[in-house]
């Protein structure tokens, strides 16, 4: 027997946020076992007040779920707003009650909607969101908590159930507080680096019962894999259009969820074709890659975030001569078919708790875009768009990559085989500090950048700190030695 979910609110700000949760809740394989959705935009029309209607569900419902933002709408002739009543109604009744509210502050908020949400937060905990991504991760934890305090579920999703055997040491606060750096300059985020482990974890809903869940493993692990084996992602690389041995290039990367999408993404670029132009119209020369790295790495995340981490199968990035393919287990949700991925069409991730820190990080978009965006990379680059499957539990994105051609003006490089660090003095221009070189290499995970680029290209004499005698100085750049530029001279 499924439960009904009134979703409140008639604010017209907050129509997308209705749509996701009803979206979410139905596309989900487990909570929509267990629940239905009663959203008042999916009515026909009827000869009633719509008032009315709002009391009668929420009568019937037996979880009321509160979205408040920053209207109010105006009272009438019975009182209060409609959210209020509904509200009130749901309390007289002793519904279950969820309330989520939009913004980490009240700045431009109706004082009218301040004073309902004082009066909510006097009678229970409220959850704040700032995004859809934030808002479903937030209620699929909370629904998940009804569930196992009623009974219903007596085992949790798996990234949401604790790992076993891991504490919280064997989380990393580096990684944590280099998260939250990038999450509060990214979106916004209301934590920021020197939270304590406890809190930023209990934040983002990655605790059961004290202990690091298997998500929190994955995104700040010091060793995820010790614990998940299978969370690797293997690359391979092939010269002809069919798997077949000996292998030219293989590698398993280890690591955390950002550092795998790195590491895979790195893979890929540094085998595929580029060009590189002229620096006629600067010092540093245009290099344009046969694959958008965009649309690369939006299926690299796609498979990462949206696997089954219980599956013993692992993500694979297979480079053939004629077309990328990223494979990953799990399936699409029922909801959701491969046509619909071509539309516009609601986000439904396998994995929430994971998915919204790598939404925090950037390294996701808006909800549901990800994969238009992808479409869109591959045509202005003149490329078909990309194509999607299954098989055998397997959802598998494919990328062609277009014929070698000679374009005048440029250097084609067939399968350029660069060490990170000759591929960072070729995008070093000047004096360039840490954060633009990573954007200029289109890297997002700061740990990663580190030890693969930065430190190497150090170590080999190819570059030099502008304030060596302070290495973590706020002013610290990078620049080219003279072996660093001759080396970039001849490599482009």
């Amino acid at each position: 027997m499924t439960e009904r979910i009134f979703i409140s609110s008639v604010q017209t700000e907050l129509a997308e946020a209705r749509r996701a949760i009803r979206d979410f809740v139905c596309g989900d394989p487990l909570l929509r076992r267990f629940f239905d959705t009663f959203l008042f935009e999916d009515l026909p029309a009827s000869d009633r007040r719509a008032d009315d209607v709002y009391i009668e569900e929420v009568r019937r419902c037996e979880l009321y779920v509160g979205l408040f933002g920053n209207e109010y709408r105006s009272e009438d002739a019975l009182g209060p707003s409609p959210t209020e009543r509904e509200f009130d109604h749901a309390t007289a009744l002793g519904k279950v009650r969820l309330i989520f509210v939009k913004g980490h502050d009240d700045c431009g908020r109706d004082p009218r909607m301040r004073a309902l949400i004082a009066k909510a937060g006097g009678q229970l905990i409220r959850r704040r969101f700032a995004s859809i991504p934030e808002l479903t991760a937030a209620l699929y934890s909370s629904l998940v908590e009804h569930l196992e305090r009623t009974g219903r579920l007596r085992i949790k999703p798996f990234a949401s159930a604790a790992c076993a055997e891991a504490t919280l040491r064997d989380l990393s606060v580096d990684k944590l507080d280099l998260f939250l750096a990038r999450a509060q300059s990214q979106r916004g985020y209301p934590l920021g680096p020197g939270t304590s482990l406890e809190t930023a974890l209990a934040h983002l809903n990655l605790l059961d019962a004290g202990h690091p869940s298997h998500a929190a493993i994955l995104l700040f692990g010091h060793q995820p894999q010790r614990f998940l084996v299978t969370s690797e992602v293997k690359c391979a690389h092939f010269h002809g259009t069919e798997v077949r041995k000996p292998i030219p290039s293989y590698q398993i990367y280890k690591g955390t969820v950002f550092e795998l999408v790195d590491q895979a993404v790195d893979f890929v670029m540094s085998k595929i074709t580029r060009t590189v132009g002229t620096r006629a119209l600067g010092p540093e020369a245009p290099v344009e890659y046969e694959l958008p790295r965009e649309a690369v790495t939006e299926a690299i995340v796609n498979a990462v975030a949206h696997r089954d981490y219980a599956s013993n199968a692992s993500v694979q990035v297979m480079l053939f001569s004629d077309r990328l393919e990223v494979w990953n287990p799990g399936e699409l949700p029922p909801t959701l078919t491969l046509e619909q991925l071509r539309q516009p069409h609601a986000s439904i991730p396998r994995n929430p708790l994971i998915a919204e820190p790598m939404f925090l990080a950037r390294y996701a978009e808006k909800a549901g875009t990800g994969i238009l965006d992808m479409i869109a990379r591959c045509r202005e680059a003149g490329l078909p768009g990309p194509e999607f499957g299954q098989s055998g539990g397997q959802f598998i994105q494919t990328l062609s990559r277009p014929r070698p051609t000679a374009t005048p003006g440029v250097t084609p490089e067939a399968t350029p085989e660069a060490t990170p660090e000759v591929r960072l003095i070729r995008v070093l221009a000047g004096e360039m500090t840490r954060l633009q070189l990573q954007q200029a290499l289109g890297l997002k995970d700061d740990e990663h950048f580190r030890k693969a680029y930065l430190q190497p290209a150090l170590d080999a004499g190819l570059i030099e700190m502008t304030v060596p005698d302070k290495p973590r100085s706020s002013k610290q750049k990078y620049r080219l030695t003279p072996t660093g530029a001759a080396k970039a001279r001849r490599d482009t």
